[in-house]
């Protein structure tokens, strides 16, 4: 082995091996000759840039000046793009070429692996002060729900829990509009979140109904006519709006009961939705589709 070899494993290993064991380290084997290298150039090196809080270094290897890494990595052919973690290959990147295509390839990555990084940290922080907003929304203290949610904004505005957590509270205050603006700007990647869905149902739920309805005439409609699916529709919402989810859940249980297919299936879209905005991994949300499984399925 020569003494250039020697000095490009020396530096591999400090600028890629050591990094990656608890970072990931996008190596971009690449040339001066090679067109296609240099139009990826500016669009990896932006993705690293931006995922740099999330712990991707990203480290380009002239292939000419480094022939022998190059041939370890049975590089046939350039631009080739690996993801290293803890010094081993994780992912062959190279059929990526657009940013969106690397920020679906990274996002998949970074989920599956003990990534060290600002962002991972920062989380860490968080989760306890999103508990606790939480908890407040859950009580129905929504007021204060919506000003811990807010400081928390401050601190980390493009964190998708305080995101939509903002977003059940205004949509739980009945500031639809508000809701629906903040909603509107999110950029794409953080619109389709999880955290951000569950506050796109809160605020439609929220269009549907109308806080402090006095239920009493839509009680004694369905007393009437228990078959009446447009008063038990409409009791459902009054009642999720003055907080009863039990009560709400009751009623659009019943129409399922009665006629599943009510309405192309209404009443089932509505309790759905309502456990988006509860919670899925929510105990009560879990004891709910309990029951309708059971009538479905029973």
């Amino acid at each position: 082995m020569s003494e250039k070899d020697k000095e490009a494993i020396a530096a591999f290993r400090r600028d890629v091996v050591d990094p990656s064991q608890s970072s990931l380290v996008l190596v971009d084997f690449w040339a001066e000759w090679c067109g296609p290298c240099k139009q990826l150039s500016p669009i990896i090196e932006k993705i690293a840039a931006e995922y740099a809080d999330r712990g991707v270094l990203l480290v380009k290897i002239n292939v000419d000046e480094n022939g022998f890494i190059a041939s370890q990595f049975r590089v046939q052919s350039i631009p080739t793009v690996y993801a290293i973690f803890k010094g081993q290959p994780v992912a062959d990147l190279t059929s990526a070429r657009t940013e969106g295509q690397y920020r679906q390839m990274l996002d998949k990555i970074l989920a599956q692996l003990p990534i060290e990084s600002e962002a991972s940290k920062a989380a860490q922080d968080l989760a306890p002060l999103i508990a606790v907003a939480e908890e407040a929304l859950g009580a129905g203290d929504t007021e204060q729900a919506l000003g811990l949610f807010g400081q928390l904004g401050e601190v980390a505005p493009d964190n998708p829990q305080v995101i939509g957590g903002y977003l059940r509270a205004l949509a739980a205050l009945g500031q639809t509009e508000e809701a629906e603006a903040m909603l509107a700007s999110l950029p794409p990647e953080i619109a389709s979140d999880p955290a951000i869905e569950r506050g796109r149902a809160a605020i439609a739920l929220a269009r549907s109904a109308t806080p402090g309805v006095d239920t009493g005439p839509l009680e004694a409609r369905v007393a009437a006519n228990p078959d009446d699916y447009d008063a038990l529709f409409d009791l459902s919402a009054a009642r999720m709006a003055n907080g009863d989810r039990d009560g709400a859940s009751d009623a659009l249980l019943a129409i399922i009961a009665g006629d599943r297919a009510w309405e192309e299936g209404k009443a089932r879209n509505q309790l759905l939705q309502l456990f988006e905005v509860v919670g899925l991994e929510d105990p009560w949300v879990s004891s709910q589709r309990r029951r309708l499984s059971a009538i479905l399925f029973g």
